[in-house]
């Protein structure tokens, strides 16, 4: 039987990335990511559809929790192999896990889908590779390569033992947005048969880098002449980090006062943030620079909230303020109190910062909804709502061909981690080239 591919997640929409390589009688695991938006907490309970025993290891490609957030439910189906991956990931994938097995416990109406215990467990079995070192398991070999999207994060480049022949794959994890304000370039591998890649924006392009600063110079401004408040839902990691060295700029060039408060509003990012001061072999030349002089993510009027009744005192402050909290995509965590709270005043600012998945609060709002309910309450949306495509942590349309068009020998390209639209933008640009596929939830496709 020729090698094999399960398809357990990412497969027609932008979560749950998880895929399983099937040959020679040995099983190889890529990801291994929670759902998310609508429907998700259904899949997530379901399980994966594999045989865990037969898994003879995980390649983790960096530690956002629709790539590494069902770990601890493989675990739970007696998964008893190494997880592996780079040591900022690693970092990052313990935070990342306590904070949702944390979430999930605090949910007293809803069984919890796994225990602190169980990411206990996960952490113990990870081992760290650097970019570049090679890894043999079985009839895998692999080696990480940096994709660019946010600190630690790689691409797998697989070679497989397929009979009486030696295979290569590249799975692309998510790339990343160049160039990045805080990470390094995006890896170019040599060449392979079959690449397996993202397509989150397969059909839409992103404006030119810089234009976030000038928007965020904008409305900062604008909050400090009328008393506004600047919301931004921001995910913990990367986006959270690259706002702050923004502001670091803003700030310290005079564009934006000292005076004004930014709040980080969010204990998980915190964390992340000491974890990318630990790695800065991860940032890129000129980061790696500002680190070497001054703390890029530090400035004046920066005030870190830990607790919730600190939290809560901040939608006492009136007056000009910017809040960053999470989550990402306003599907939870403490930006949805702010949002009830702010939401309804027409000198606030909502400030989109990055993709929104169907089924989210964020998405309700960025498709122009002019009531939500946050809460339990019905909230009128009277801000002002400005999103910005540029700070995208993923590749655009043209930046996704331009790299897997320079990857050597390519036979076929198969499409995850998009809505179909997505994927369907992507594959036009692929049309007559290379054989593509688009496989389903939980299909498994022969190679």
């Amino acid at each position: 039987m020729r090698m094999r591919i399960k398809f357990l997640g990412a497969a027609g929409e932008v979560t749950g990335s998880c895929y399983v390589v099937k040959a020679g009688g040995e099983e190889l695991m890529v990801d291994c990511g929670m759902f998310q938006g609508e429907g998700a907490d259904e899949k997530n309970r379901n399980g994966l559809e594999t045989d865990v025993s037969r898994l003879g290891a995980v390649v983790l490609t960096h530690a956002h929790l629709d790539h590494c957030g069902r770990l601890p439910l493989l675990v739970k189906q007696g998964f008893k192999g190494s997880i592996f991956t780079t040591p900022a990931s690693r970092d990052l994938v313990e935070i990342v896990l306590l904070d949702a097995a944390k979430v999930a416990a605090s949910n007293e109406d809803v069984e919890p889908i796994y225990s602190q215990a169980e990411v206990e467990q996960v952490l113990g079995m990870i081992k760290t590779v650097n970019y570049g070192e090679k890894v043999r398991v079985g009839g895998f070999d692999f080696e990480l390569l940096d994709a660019g999207h946010i600190l630690g994060s790689a691409m797998v480049d697989m070679r497989v033992k397929d009979g009486e022949n030696w295979r290569r794959i590249v799975f692309s994890g998510d790339l990343g947005n160049e160039p990045s304000p805080i990470v390094g370039e995006i890896a170019r591998p040599e060449n392979a048969e079959i690449v397996v890649m993202e397509s989150t924006y397969g059909n839409r392009e992103h404006k030119e880098r810089g234009e976030e600063v000038q928007l965020l110079e904008r409305v900062c401004v604008e909050a400090e002449e009328k008393g506004g408040t600047v919301l931004m839902p921001a995910f913990s990691l990367e986006r959270t980090q690259e706002l702050l060295h923004i502001f670091d700029h803003l700030k310290k060039e005079g564009k934006v006062k000292e005076s004004l408060p930014v709040f980080l509003d969010s204990p998980m990012a915190m964390r992340a943030t000491a974890v990318f001061l630990k790695y800065p072999d991860y940032f890129n030349e000129q980061l790696e620079k500002h680190h070497s002089n001054d703390d890029p993510f530090d400035f004046p009027g920066l005030e870190l909230v830990e607790g919730m009744g600190e939290s809560k005192k901040i939608n006492g402050r009136l007056g000009a303020k910017v809040i960053i909290a999470g989550s990402g995509m306003m599907s939870g965590g403490r930006i949805i109190f702010h949002a009830a709270r702010w939401l309804p005043d027409e000198k606030t600012v909502l400030i989109i910062t990055g993709y929104q998945a169907e089924g989210t609060l964020g998405r309700e709002i960025v498709d122009g909804a002019k009531r939500v309910v946050i809460l339990g309450r019905e909230i009128e949306i009277k801000a002002r709502v400005e999103e910005i495509t540029t700070m995208s942590a993923h590749a655009d349309r043209s930046q996704l061909l331009e790299w897997v068009e320079a990857i050597k020998g390519v036979k076929k390209v198969v499409l995850t981690h998009g809505e179909e639209v997505g994927r369907d933008g992507l594959e036009a640009g692929l049309e007559n080239k290379v054989e593509v596929v688009k496989p389903e939830f939980n299909e498994e496709v022969e190679f």
